[in-house]
């Protein structure tokens, strides 16, 4: 008798067994790449903050730019444990939002070092 598509006839309860691909590890990796730019643009901050005199802008600039990379990498960790699940579902509105506004954020906060 031949299975359906997907099945791999073991019993899922109902659902077909997830395919072990690589397609998870590559998201994995692109969370990670993100984090380590988002790491990057945080410590680059900082370093211009203290490096090119000490302003209040710049501390305040560099300060956010750590929590708001602190609150990405809360949303990055979150998301790859969600990646370990037997079906994955995929990336809720709020934390793609929160995602977003962290990245926006981080840029804004870089941007207002340098100034």
């Amino acid at each position: 008798m031949a299975t359906p598509a997907g099945d791999t006839g073991g019993d899922t309860g109902g659902a077909p067994a997830r395919d072990p691909g690589l397609q998870p590890e590559r998201t994995r990796l692109a969370w990670r790449r993100t984090t380590l730019s988002c790491t990057v643009v945080a410590v680059l901050a900082a370093r211009q903050a203290v490096h090119g005199g000490a302003t209040a802008a710049g501390v305040a600039g560099a300060a956010l730019s750590a929590l708001v990379w602190l609150a990405f990498l809360g949303v990055a960790h979150r998301r790859t444990l969600a990646l370990d699940a037997a079906v994955p579902g995929p990336l809720p509105v709020r934390a793609a939002i929160a995602t977003a506004g962290c990245t926006l954020l981080l840029a804004l906060f870089a941007v207002a070092v340098l100034v």
